[in-house]
């Protein structure tokens, strides 16, 4: 009964709808009528209606985000949120970077003995100078104040909240950037270990880092990446030496190489070298750390464009063929001199072409890449392999042969090969000197960042063996740092 009634009401109003739709088209037949005669003079269009200034303004900001550049109506002081999340994704694959791709890649070339006091040196870097960074390491590199240092506006990090600074980027939180730039200052340091392992006491090393900071680091990544820096070539009109350093050729590399091969000439030898075995205990561990500094070392240079931009890609594939081309003419030349490619040698080629690419990733297109990373398995190479055997100094783990060579050789290289077609922004104030004399603005800057770090280092060295000494005694340096600073031991084997 009850699907009947249902059929039924379908039915009624199936007829409904058609009775409806039939009433529809009589009315609009019936109430048709023949179209008007034309005017004899055509009526004029009706007036466009005002544009909104404000959706103008918004659509203005979409395209400023998209080509990142800084926004100049409702957006201003607002942080973009891909940019952001991408910097900060780069900042912990700098970090990444020294805890633990460096501290596995030295750890693997000490002694057993010695591996611990690498790890911690590693970590002491991060907590020290994080702690700097926050009460004026920051404001003194990138606040304004003058060529040479910034000011202290920034110290406590007062200030530096989501909003971003302009100075900087347009799209990324001023804490981000911040956060961005303290593990370049971490990682700059820790490179200097290489030099000096199995051989420094950590309370030398932590009050040498404290007083390099200060007299060295964060006066050159002010001079060479502050707003009103003195060899900021790139952005700052005014700088007396207008070099261009994309992500840290002189801050990073070449001032810490350099500083590194002083501090082992004043240190001395390890005990035994030359005559001891002083072969990598772990190969494994240098390997695992290399691949970690690789992948981390995207964030150190696509990340320097402090955008997701097309500058950030750039980088991005000149890090890739650079490393790779560097990783491959290493062991290449160790199979022709030597007879055999090293794992080792793979290893300190994939670390000395992101060295060498570093300061001009962001400045040289694909060919240019490649061609640095040739020299970069080549001139590093000699440099390990033979200047350190005819001067006879203890760089431990090459820190300066890859690190104060390879910086130099990049800096150099950038001067020489980098192009406006790959990054417009050297049009700003080097459009005069890019592709004819910028190399000579590179040696340049070369010459001052040397001559800073040789001397600041030299000064310090005598301070801190003056305070507290930098070695450990000769028992002591024969037991191994691990026990001997630290009281523990990275191994320990089973007697059964």
């Amino acid at each position: 009964m009850n699907t009947m009634n249902l059929r039924s009401k379908l039915i009624a109003c199936w007829a409904l709808g058609l009775s409806l739709l039939g009433a529809s088209a009589s009315f609009a037949d019936s109430t048709a009528v023949a179209p008007a005669a034309a005017p004899a003079v055509e009526a004029a269009a009706p007036a466009a209606p005002a544009v909104d200034s404000v959706l103008l303004g918004r659509i203005s900001d979409l395209e400023a985000y998209m080509n990142n550049v800084s926004p100049a109506h409702s957006l201003v002081g607002v942080p973009g949120p891909g940019h952001n999340g991408f910097m900060m994704v780069c900042a912990a694959l700098v970090l990444f970077m020294t805890l633990p791709g460096l501290f596995l890649f030295y750890g693997g070339l000490v002694r057993t003995k010695n591996v611990l006091s690498v790890i911690a040196q590693c970590f002491g870097c991060a907590g020290l100078i994080t702690i700097m960074w926050w009460a004026f390491g920051y404001s003194f590199a990138f606040d304004a104040g003058s060529p040479f240092l910034g000011g202290m506006h920034f110290a406590f990090l007062k200030g530096v909240t989501a909003a971003p600074n302009t100075n900087y980027a347009g799209w990324v939180s001023a804490n981000v950037f911040a956060m961005y730039q303290l593990m370049f200052a971490i990682i700059t340091p820790a490179l200097i270990v290489g030099a000096i392992a199995e051989r420094m006491k950590f309370s030398a090393i932590m009050l040498f880092i404290a007083g390099w900071m200060l007299l060295v680091y964060f006066p050159l990544a002010h001079m060479v990446w502050g707003v009103d820096g003195m060899m900021n070539g790139v952005w700052n009109a005014a700088a007396k030496i207008k070099a261009i350093d994309f992500a840290g050729g002189t801050v990073v590399h070449m001032s810490s190489g350099w500083s590194a091969l002083v501090l082992c000439l004043i240190l001395g030898k390890r005990i035994g070298f030359g005559n001891k075995n002083f072969a990598p205990h772990s190969l494994t561990l240098t390997a695992i750390g290399t691949g970690m500094l690789w992948v981390g070392w995207y964030g150190f240079n696509a990340g320097s464009a402090v955008a997701a931009d097309g500058v950030a890609s750039n980088a991005f594939m000149t890090t890739t063929l650079a490393t790779a081309v560097a990783c491959f003419v290493w062991p290449m030349l160790e199979w022709i001199f030597r007879g055999k490619p090293t794992v080792l040698g793979f290893c300190s080629g994939a670390v000395a072409g992101l060295v060498v690419i570093t300061p001009a990733t962001g400045f040289v297109n694909a060919t240019g890449a490649v061609i640095i990373g040739v020299l970069a398995g080549l001139v590093p190479f000699l440099a390990v392999t033979q200047l350190k055997n005819w001067f006879k100094y203890d760089d431990a783990l090459d820190t300066f042969g890859v690190h104060g060579v390879g910086g130099t050789l990049g800096a150099l290289m950038t001067g020489i090969l980098a192009t406006a077609d790959v990054n417009g922004n050297l049009n700003l104030n080097l459009k005069d000197i890019v592709g004819k004399t910028l190399w000579i603005e590179q040696l340049k800057a070369i010459a001052f960042t040397i001559v800073l770090a040789v001397v600041a280092t030299t000064i310090l060295a005598f301070i801190v063996k003056i305070i507290v000494g930098l070695r450990p005694s000769h028992d002591e340096e024969l037991q191994g740092l691990d026990f001997i600073d630290h009281g523990e031991a990275g191994y320990h084997y089973s007697e059964d």
